[in-house]
Parts: structure tokens; C-alpha cells; sequence
């Protein structure tokens, strides 16, 4: 995937500002695909030459203008190829398991803390997601359309994270 099509579907659920894009990319999107503020407003560049999106200057009182992006048609034809078109699945790139598979040439004790601290960082990712599903989601019986679709990639990275946390813990059992 590339980051033309994460901005084209943040775009298509709401128009917004580089700013406020790469904002949203902070809360949301960039869970599962990340970019940085810089690559965002690059990207913006090349998407509005290439015609896939409409940018909008919106005059601000006391600050410098601001341009607001929409997807045009040929955007929105473009976000319909690309979700029609097969992908592969991912595979896992992960160096703490490598850590693990070599574990009998390292210091034990050094890497049951790494693992500890990844356990952190999993569970603590792990109440944000639980968070935000409260939080938007109180009814998910209830979801159509966008709602359900993002509620659907939350669901996926909560169980994601359950897992690490979980494949933390069998490492942290067995070491």
C-alpha cells in the first residue's frame, strides 16, 4: 500500500488540512500505517498534481492560509482500484524474535527485561485501542458503513495486541 492510498481514506471520511491529516494519522490511521508529518505534506504535493484530490484555501484570521483537501473523482476511482486490486498477506518482521531465537548466545537476563518492556508497550497499546473502542464503539452491534469498517481495524488491532501481550507472557513463563 502506499501512503497516497491511507491519506485517500482518511480524506474520504473527512476533508482536512496537511495539518489536520497528519494529525488524524496520530489518532487513528497511524496505528496500522504510519507516516510522518513531512511525508504526509509530500504526498499531498504529488497527490494534487497527479489530480486525485482538490485543494481549498481557507482564509484564517491572525494565521497564514490554510489549504483544506477533498478527493476528486479521479481520486475516489483510484481508491476503488486500489481496494479492488489483491494484496498479499503481511508477514511478520519482528527483531524480538529473533532476539529470541538466539537467545542461548546472549545474556538471558537482558532480553527477559526486553521482553518485559515489549510486554509493556503492547498492553499499554492494548488499553488505548480497548479505550477508543469504548470510547466510538459503545453499541458495535449497531455499526454500518464507515463506522463498522473502522470498527472492524480497531477489533483487528486489539486482538493483534492481545496476542503480543499474550506471546509475551509464554516467553516471560518459559525463560
Amino acid at each position: 500500500m502506499a501512503l497516497e492510498h491511507a491519506i485517500l481514506v482518511s480524506l474520504t471520511e473527512l476533508s482536512g488540512s496537511g495539518y489536520e491529516l497528519a494529525r488524524r494519522f496520530d489518532k487513528s490511521i497511524g496505528f496500522f500505517w504510519s507516516a510522518t508529518h513531512q511525508q504526509i505534506y509530500r504526498v499531498l504535493t504529488r497527490m494534487d498534481a497527479a489530480g486525485w484530490i482538490v485543494g481549498t484555501a481557507v482564509v484564517q484570521e491572525g494565521r497564514p492560509d490554510k489549504k483544506v483537501y477533498s478527493v476528486s473523482v479521479a481520486g475516489r476511482n483510484e481508491l476503488d482500484r486500489w481496494i479492488a486490486e489483491p494484496t498479499e498477506p503481511s508477514t511478520l518482521r519482528e527483531e524480538l524474535a529473533v532476539k529470541i531465537r538466539g537467545a542461548a548466545n546472549g545474556d538471558i537476563a537482558a532480553l527477559t527485561a526486553e521482553v518485559r518492556r515489549h510486554r509493556s508497550v503492547h498492553v499499554e497499546r492494548l488499553e488505548l485501542y480497548r479505550l477508543i473502542e469504548k470510547r466510538d464503539f459503545p453499541s458495535p452491534d449497531d455499526l454500518t458503513g464507515t463506522a463498522l469498517h473502522q470498527y472492524l481495524v480497531l477489533r483487528g488491532g486489539i486482538r493483534v495486541e492481545e496476542g503480543f501481550a499474550e506471546w509475551c507472557d509464554e516467553i516471560l513463563e518459559k525463560l
